[in-house]
């Protein structure tokens, strides 16, 4: 059939994952974007979730990898009395999770609750994380979420704006209860990330960068499953 493409036939492939403080409405922006879904019954389980979703830019069929933490803050420090044996086992496993985490990505969304300031707070720290683990080019978005709950908002729009600006970062407030601005977040991370790639692709030749997922190139989502479940998971 003319202009048909097989479900597997695509020209760039890229991991983008969601970080931020538990309880943002990251596994709800995942869900909205990539099935339209919303639950108010959402619940922290302990594990990463992957979702896979197509989109066109500039007639390329592009294939986003979107890699969530679920009911584990992956950068958190070990906060509890323990033996020098255990401090040094517990960093060792968040380390590790974290480099398998980060594995890969090339776009990233940094969620906080414009409705709890904390969440805001601890931005500039999850920001950190991510350039320590990640390339220097990478995409990152800031997203204000929760921005149906005018009347409780905690965080106003020109902060977001001015963290963001100081940062180098993209910026969008976001409701994925009213579905406000979800698509158009990841979507803009994935045309900026396709740029991005373009730009290098010209400068490098046909090739591009070999560090970028591209034509005919995967990436084994039960590979990074497993990466993470083998490094270790815990809650404590």
């Amino acid at each position: 059939m003319a202009g048909y493409r097989a479900e597997d036939d695509y020209d760039y492939l890229f991991k983008v994952v969601l970080i931020g403080d538990s309880g943002v409405g990251k596994s709800n922006l995942l869900s909205r974007f990539t099935r339209n879904e919303f639950s108010l019954e959402s619940k922290s389980t302990i594990g990463v979730e992957f979702a896979t979703k197509s989109l066109t830019v500039d007639s390329k069929i592009v294939v986003s990898v979107l890699a969530m933490t679920k009911g584990l803050n992956i950068s958190r420090p070990v906060d509890k009395p323990c033996s020098t044996v255990e401090f040094y086992r517990k960093k060792k496993v968040y380390r590790a999770i974290t480099s398998a985490y980060y594995r890969g990505a090339v776009g990233a969304l940094l969620v906080y609750d414009v409705t709890r300031h904390s969440t805001f707070e601890n931005v500039e720290r999850w920001l950190k994380e991510l350039r320590d683990h990640t390339d220097p080019n990478i995409v990152v978005m800031l997203v204000g979420n929760k921005s149906d709950l005018r009347h409780l908002v905690a965080v106003s729009t020109e902060d977001g704006k001015s963290f963001a600006e100081k940062e180098s970062l993209y910026y969008m407030e976001t409701s994925a209860l009213e579905s406000t601005n979800v698509d158009n977040a990841f979507a803009e991370v994935l045309t900026q990330i396709y740029h991005v790639v373009s730009r290098k692709a010209m400068e490098n030749g046909e090739n591009g960068n070999g560090n970028v997922p591209s034509i005919g190139e995967k990436i084994d989502i039960g590979k990074e499953v497993s990466d993470v479940k083998k490094a270790g998971c815990c809650s404590s």
